[in-house]
């Protein structure tokens, strides 16, 4: 009878041990299905390479330009303005004043009808729309054709420090969001050899989520040149601090 206990109990335990082990066994079964429902989102980032600009080195240096698209209201009157090494300056004004006229003028895109530009350093220009980028091309042919010495190899390692990764680099450039697009603007501007000494944002955070606003932060803070803003978001302005700002229009 003690025999016949001891072989049920071992039985029973046996039996135990195996339906722990289903159990156990569909537990990972289901907790492996429900971790590959979930879209794991890798942060994003921007990664802008050094520009090795001097702290002395002059960058830009505006002597009493005048300017705009109407030679008898110019936008531009009398301003002059030197940059030197990694400044900050945000253009300040009200809306229509002339502040995206001025980056055309210091980016050779409207001639002044008076006074000196002198850009002594490589810049790149990004509006809001990232007009740069040829909707009708992908990304990794807007790269060449912003940057004809790139290889195509080239091309896609700027654009994967921009988030865009092997296929994303052969996207087309319509079909990306705002977000996208400046972002793809960017990889394209700043990824040119030698990379941008001076850079030019005209309100760069319009289309931008929080975490593509976040990434620019983070990108800007560790980017080595000079910087001209156009932008009437306070947080990121915050995040930027610039070293000046120029007020048009007084």
């Amino acid at each position: 009878m003690m025999d016949a206990a001891k072989g049920r109990a071992e039985a029973s335990g046996g039996a135990g041990a195996r339906l722990r082990d289903a159990r156990r066994e569909a537990a990972d079964e289901a907790l492996s299905a429900a971790r590959e429902m979930i879209e794991i989102l890798q942060p994003l980032r921007m990664d802008i390479p050094p520009t090795g600009l001097a702290p002395s080195r002059t960058v830009l240096r505006l002597d009493r330009v005048t300017g705009g698209y109407d030679p008898d209201h110019p936008a531009i009157r009398d301003l002059s303005l030197t940059i030197t090494g990694p400044e900050r300056i945000l253009i300040a004004g009200p809306n229509g004043i002339g502040k995206t006229t001025l980056f055309k003028i210091i980016a050779r895109q409207i001639v002044p009808q008076s006074g000196l530009v002198d850009l002594l350093v490589p810049f790149a220009l990004l509006d809001q729309h990232a007009r740069l980028l040829d909707p009708a091309l992908t990304l990794r042919d807007n790269f060449r054709r912003l940057n004809p010495v790139a290889d195509t190899h080239m091309a896609h390692a700027a654009l994967a420090r921009f988030g865009f990764r092997a296929a994303d680099a052969l996207r087309d450039a319509c079909e990306l969001s705002g977000g996208e697009r400046l972002r793809a603007g960017l990889a394209c501007a700043l990824g040119a050899t030698p990379p941008p000494m001076l850079l030019m944002l005209d309100e760069p955070t319009n289309h931008l989520d929080l975490d593509g606003i976040a990434a620019l932060e983070a990108a800007l803070a560790g980017y080595d040149g000079a910087v001209l803003v156009i932008s009437h978001d306070a947080a990121f302005l915050r995040s930027l601090t610039p070293d000046r700002t120029i007020h048009l229009g007084k």
